[in-house]
């Protein structure tokens, strides 16, 4: 799979200088960021809700335009297909391929030296400050 990601990859980076009138992924990556993102969302959720349908096709084609969204806001935060697959074989290391470490030990996990620590905030309270 790394392979077609990293295709995937090759062709969107060679997108960002089409024509954005015929190129799809030119005009999402002129749109900014929280398009891109929300983009990301919005097939996040298809996934979802298909799964829950049991819909299997379905499931399979909102998954590639889920990962086709994803490789777009790479591309636009800089993030190449190699580092990630560095991370997931950091973490297979650590924890095996299919584990995932409990919320009580990532929230613990001390962040590594060129990452800055990061406060985890319950949404609600985020909502709350907000409302002030």
């Amino acid at each position: 799979m790394s392979d077609s990601v990293d295709r995937l990859y090759a062709a969107v980076m060679a997108a960002r200088s089409a024509d954005p009138a015929s190129s799809r992924t030119a005009r999402l990556l002129r749109a900014g960021r929280a398009k891109m993102a929300k983009k990301l969302a919005e097939e996040a959720v298809e996934v979802v809700i298909d799964a829950m349908h049991g819909s299997r096709e379905a499931v399979i084609r909102e998954s590639a335009d889920l990962i086709y969204n994803l490789v777009v806001l790479w591309v636009a935060a800089g993030v190449q297909p190699k580092d990630v697959w560095k991370e997931m074989e950091r973490r297979e290391q650590l924890f095996g391929i299919a584990e995932k470490l409990l919320k009580a030990s990532a929230d613990t996990e001390m962040p590594r030296a060129s990452e800055p620590r990061r406060k985890v905030v319950p949404l609600e309270a985020r909502r709350a400050r907000k409302r002030r």
